[in-house]
């Protein structure tokens, strides 16, 4: 298989860490698996701090980016780029939010291929090995749909993926977000069929991602209020337009202090009559 062997020397390197977790530490197989999440987000932090900054960074700047999304409603090719053209200016990076979980990716599949082969590749050399979890999962390597408690375990799986895309989404469009909380619930029929020590992965990294979303809430400064930066895309404001200043009123005419007299009329006399 094509996939197998790109990810052979990931699926080689797990393999050596799950033993020497068991071997040297003393942990069983199943808490070999949530320490190896945690060695693996451990790993992951400087892209998990790219992560927070980004949407940090977006949610300043959503305002601005309502204003283009409503500029260009009916054009989506000029919205898109448009929107490009903002990223580049004010130094976004959309992708960064993604990052944290592309990376963890192969790690995923490699660790569904160890597990896959478990009873073949380690388990012969440790004959009397504890496959379960907490009493409550028998066997980690067998399909999560083998056991009642597989159930259990994808119930708190998918409690667990929406709490963790809830803290995670804040900044994200309303339909991204309704997205991404639909999604865990129909990726549940696919993960039936997973080992379950692979769902354990999983549902520890979510608990991570809970945990450090609660953390960058509490860390995070108080929101400042400032002034949004310009640019070219941003649509232009009217300026505040200036009060009118009230009119002055026109100043009294003085009262003279000493009227004139009245003007008398001379009248003529009339001619005598002879």
């Amino acid at each position: 298989m094509i996939v197998a062997g790109l990810l052979g020397p990931f699926e080689d390197l797990l393999t050596e860490v799950l033993k020497f977790l068991h071997t040297s530490i003393g942990l069983s197989w199943a808490w070999s698996i949530v320490a190896i999440t945690c060695l693996v987000r451990i790993v992951l932090v400087p892209l998990t701090v790219r992560q927070i900054h980004s949407m940090q960074n977006l949610q300043r700047h959503a305002p601005q980016m309502k204003e283009l999304q409503k500029k260009y409603k009916g054009d989506r090719a000029k919205l898109n780029e448009e929107l490009m053209k903002f990223y580049k200016e004010n130094k976004i990076n959309p992708a960064a939010s993604c990052l944290p979980i592309v990376a963890q990716i192969p790690v995923f599949i490699s660790l569904f291929f160890v597990l896959r082969d478990f009873d073949t590749e380690i388990l012969p050399e440790f004959p009397t090995a504890n496959l379960s979890w907490l009493h409550v999962v028998p066997d980690i390597t067998a399909n999560a749909n083998a056991h009642w408690s597989g159930y259990l375990l994808l119930a708190i799986y998918a409690i667990s993926q929406t709490t963790s895309t809830l803290l995670m989404s804040s900044t994200m469009d309303k339909m991204q977000r309704t997205l991404l909380l639909i999604l865990p619930l129909a990726f549940l029929f696919f993960v039936l069929n997973f080992p379950a020590g692979l769902v354990l992965y999983w549902v520890t990294t979510n608990l991570w991602t809970t945990g450090q979303g609660l953390v960058t809430r509490r860390l995070m400064p108080k929101k400042v209020v400032e002034l949004p930066k310009r640019s070219s895309r941003t649509p232009a404001e009217a300026p505040p337009a200036e009060p009118t200043p009230a009119p002055t009123p026109a100043p009294a005419k003085a009262a003279t202090a000493n009227p004139p007299p009245p003007r008398r009329v001379k009248r003529k006399k009339k001619a005598q009559r002879r």
